[in-house]
């Protein structure tokens, strides 16, 4: 199961990944001023997958990846992928998982596995 996690950026704004069930980030979001306001766009976007669409795009380096684009918006962009099918494979992540992931906050720097 996939996870959104919150952290906060090196500005002092927050923002979320969406992890892989093996961890590994899918897509960040853009930032928000607020946390609540970040947590409500999870909420927004766990809402509203089913009218997300993800434009495939491919960098100058030749690496590949999506832009999340929900009511003609720009909502997040996905990491680079070496290939199409690992592309294809984020994707196909998102779908199935948004719906039953958990949220995972980090914004309090606190030690999640101490010693």
């Amino acid at each position: 199961m996939g996870a959104f996690v919150i952290s906060k950026r090196f500005d002092d704004y927050y923002k979320f990944v969406f992890t892989s069930r093996k961890g590994k980030a899918i897509f960040t979001s853009f930032r928000y001023e607020l946390k609540f306001e970040c947590e409500e766009g999870i909420e927004y976007f766990k809402n509203a997958i089913d009218s997300v669409v993800f434009e495939k795009e491919k960098s100058s380096g030749g690496k590949y990846f999506f832009k999340i684009i929900l009511e003609n918006t720009h909502f997040a962009t996905s990491r680079k992928y070496n290939t199409e099918l690992l592309l294809e494979k984020g994707i196909n992540e998102i779908k199935n998982y948004t719906h039953k992931a958990e949220i995972l906050d980090f914004t309090l720097n606190e030690v999640v596995f101490p010693d």
